[in-house]
């Protein structure tokens, strides 16, 4: 159940952005992120001193740059939580954001040193999925961990222990899609069932790309 701040439809007034190339956070995932610039560096400690609230949003590839010298944003995005700080000695930062929901932008005019945006958290619609699809789902996610974990060893993945179809798609969205696009097109897809089909669909053609590095393990 999601938690009351973020609730469909409700307005979250001036929440910090965060915004980083091919990136996407999914409700549910977690997100480590080392913090060094100077202007993130006030954010993190304004976000911890207040709601701990954080927007983290994708800069798209083929993006403009605003008369303040800013790239263009995603207009939806995936709003988190600081679960853990870590403050470094020369000011840096190594934080853990947890997902919690997918909202809709509207920036606020910008006041230095870091941008802001109103928030209006989007609703997941649909009918129940397809038991058949879910499970097809779960059987590729798990390969593809698999095929991961050969090439890279050091990579953990487990399925979340869950019945909502919504939630196990972000988490294979977040931890097994590669592609940054196809990432913020999962994001932007609000039906559960379109977003468990788009999910699989690219999960099958990524297995058929990484079955040669698993096969070279061997």
């Amino acid at each position: 159940m999601m938690d009351a701040p973020y609730s469909a439809g409700t307005i979250l007034e001036e929440v910090a952005l965060f915004p980083l190339p091919q990136v996407v956070l999914f409700p549910g995932a977690l997100m480590p992120l080392h913090v060094f610039e100077p202007r993130y560096r006030a954010m993190t400690r304004d976000v911890l001193a207040s709601t701990r609230r954080v927007c983290i949003v994708q800069i798209p590839e083929d993006h403009d740059i605003d008369d303040f010298g800013q790239p263009e944003v995603a207009g939806i995005a995936g709003i988190g939580e600081v679960v853990k700080c870590d403050a470094l000695p020369d000011g840096r930062f190594n934080v853990l954001v947890e997902g919690k929901a997918r909202a809709r932008l509207a920036e606020l005019p910008f006041r230095r040193p870091y941008r802001k945006a109103q928030l209006t958290i989007l609703p997941c619609a649909g009918k129940t999925p397809d038991p058949a699809l879910v499970r097809a789902l779960v059987s590729t996610a798990t390969r593809v961990a698999g095929i991961v974990r050969q090439c890279h060893p050091g990579f953990r993945f487990c399925l979340p222990e869950t019945e909502d179809a919504g939630r196990l798609a972000d988490a294979c969205a977040h931890y097994l899609v590669l592609d940054g696009n196809e990432r913020q097109k999962l994001l932007e897809t609000l039906d559960i069932g379109e977003r468990l089909e788009r999910c699989l669909e690219f999960l099958v053609s990524q297995q058929t790309l990484l079955g040669g590095c698993g096969e070279t393990m061997h």
